[in-house]
């Protein structure tokens, strides 16, 4: 079988967008920063094609 290769380049902007997203709510709200990591986590997982 064939495998397609993924467009994972949506991936990595949205892993970008997450970083800055938990900057700035670290600069903001401070502890409140962990709720963004599972988004960080989860699109770099999916850039590096690990999921």
């Amino acid at each position: 079988m064939e495998q397609k290769k993924k467009s994972r380049g949506i991936f990595w902007v949205l892993f970008a967008v997450s970083i800055a997203a938990f900057y700035g709510v670290y600069q903001i709200g401070g502890g409140y920063c962990s709720m963004v990591l599972p988004f960080n986590v989860t699109f770099f997982a999916m850039a590096m094609d690990l999921m």
